[in-house]
């Protein structure tokens, strides 16, 4: 029975792409910068050669990794979470999704508030727990909407639980989805409740993101097509908008992401299981936390030799990442970084340096063949075996 554990540290970047200043992000290296905290120990990731990777040059290199790593490179037009993942699962993007640096247009606003019968406030980039602190009030006094974006495509909606309950707040974001196709097409819908008094609002965990559909066949598809099992752990249902997983868990942070990955692995099943562990970027790289990615990231290396002794004889893991967000520079949006793939289980040729990968896409085109599919997607396979 083959598994493959596909693990996403979110927004874990290790430096500059050569297109990164067209993106603002020269001099960009996520790594580098949590690196620098006293806080940084990532003893079992160096293990598996994480810092033998190409361009990772934050510690001393394992003589003798116990698994096989690359660098991957990003194709598609584009930094965010929905394009990065899309392109770890075969699809390339060539066009980037649209962003609003000014606010969303007059009509597309007109049209919402018409929909669901409330007005809107703000309408600007902004950090979501700086919204909350500026407009909450007048949202609990009022009852209108606080729609508001980022550097992403996405067109994001706060609501006090309070004033708009969770599931009214869905259904908006479902209305705002419907609405947002073609020109407008923005990559994510998100749903941002909160609770608690003026001056003390806090963001819940019910974030739920509501995602386009990805425009060509992935993976996902051909690995649940061909009845092998997909799993969903944390937020890859919503950013694939639930095509091509067979089932899913949703999470409340990566501790919560961590564990669900260990409940899955102590089941039987054939196929994919998907991970996301997003508070790197949720939590510390928008918010320009250096010591708390250092942390996060430590964190995670921690748990990792749990991770290592459930996996059993066929068993394939890889992590990776999807773009990058760099704590230490004044920006708090995503950077143009490449991406590490580090791989390891007993099939796996320990020790290989595949060096710098054309496309994330080469990862599904890899996890395919291990399931002896021909890939309808792109990508090249890396010979791992």
């Amino acid at each position: 029975m083959k598994r493959v554990f596909l693990i996403v540290l979110d927004s874990v970047g290790i430096g500059e792409m050569p297109d990164a200043a067209d993106y603002g992000d020269a001099g960009s290296n996520t790594i580098l910068a949590a690196s620098q905290s006293p806080y940084f120990s990532m003893p079992n990731m160096r293990k598996l050669g994480f810092f033998n990777i190409d361009g990772v040059n934050i510690g001393e290199k394992e003589a003798n990794p116990i698994g096989a790593v690359a660098r991957m490179t990003e194709v598609s037009k584009g930094k965010d979470t929905t394009i990065g993942h899309w392109e770890i699962a075969g699809v390339i993007s060539p066009s980037p999704l649209p962003t609003y640096p000014n606010g969303f247009p007059g009509e597309v606003l007109k049209e919402f508030s018409e929909r669901t019968g409330r007005g809107v406030l703000c309408n600007k980039p902004y950090s979501g727990t700086d919204v909350i602190r500026d407009y909450g009030e007048e949202h609990m006094k009022t009852g209108d909407l606080i729609v508001y974006t980022s550097a992403d495509s996405v067109f994001q909606i706060a609501a006090h639980e309070d004033i708009v309950p969770v599931e009214m707040l869905y259904e908006y974001c479902r209305i705002a989805r419907k609405m947002l196709q073609g020109e407008h097409g923005v990559g994510r819908v998100i749903a941002r409740p909160f609770a608690g008094d003026s001056g003390n609002f806090t963001r819940t965990t019910r974030r739920h993101d509501f995602s386009l559909q990805p425009p060509k066949t992935t993976m996902l598809d051909q690995l649940s097509g061909s009845g092998f099992d997909v799993l969903s752990v944390g937020k890859i249902i919503d950013i694939f908008a639930e095509k091509g997983i067979t089932e899913y868990v949703r999470t409340t942070g990566n501790e919560d992401g961590i564990n669900k990955t260990l409940e899955y692995m102590k089941k039987d099943f054939n196929g994919l299981c998907f991970t996301n562990l997003v508070d790197y970027d949720m939590l510390y790289g928008h918010r320009n936390d250096v010591e708390g990615y250092a942390k996060a990231l430590t964190y995670f290396d921690e748990r990792l030799p749990e991770l290592l002794s459930a996996m059993r004889e066929e068993d394939i893991l890889m992590i990776t990442a999807d773009h990058g967000c760099d704590p230490s520079t004044p920006s708090t949006d995503h950077s143009r970084e490449y991406t590490p793939l580090v791989i390891y289980g007993n099939p796996v040729k320990a020790g290989e340096n595949y060096g710098t990968r054309e496309s994330f896409a080469d990862i599904a085109a890899t996890i395919l063949a291990y399931f002896n599919l021909k890939p309808e997607c792109a990508g090249a396979a890396i010979p791992i075996l």
